[in-house]
């Protein structure tokens, strides 16, 4: 079993381009998004939320980066849990959170590496198109 590469910098570069499409303000967040890996899945997921209705078009960003993700990690045998949900419904918000803490270890190291990846490759596209 060797490296599949899953189209992460084609799928970074797609994510970049839509968010400057909808506002190239929102391109700093490939930045912090980058930074948000390391404080876990549950947390990266959840920046949406509190983006959401404030600034929308960087909530979208990382929604859509989020969606990215899960597509990704489906096709390499990983289901990460991406329920819709409306930040002010507590019980949904602590619902799919908990649905990410109960993930495998494994589950978790393998998604935070292919995330930690593709916010790279968004750092890389975001240079290139600011």
């Amino acid at each position: 079993m060797g490296w599949h590469s899953y189209g992460l910098d084609q799928k970074a570069q797609e994510l970049v381009l839509n968010a400057k499409k909808r506002d190239p303000d929102s391109l700093n967040q490939s930045y912090k998004m980058r930074m948000a890996v390391a404080y876990g899945l549950e947390r990266f997921w959840g920046e949406h939320l509190r983006l959401q209705g404030k600034e929308q078009n960087k909530s979208d960003y990382w929604k859509d980066t989020w969606d990215t993700l899960v597509n990704l990690m489906s096709q390499a045998g990983v289901n990460l849990p991406n329920d819709t949900v409306n930040p002010e419904d507590v019980e949904t918000v602590q619902e799919m959170s908990k649905k990410l803490w109960q993930l495998d270890l494994e589950a978790q190291r393998v998604s935070l590496a292919v995330l930690t990846r593709l916010c790279d490759c968004l750092v890389w596209w975001t240079q290139r198109y600011k």
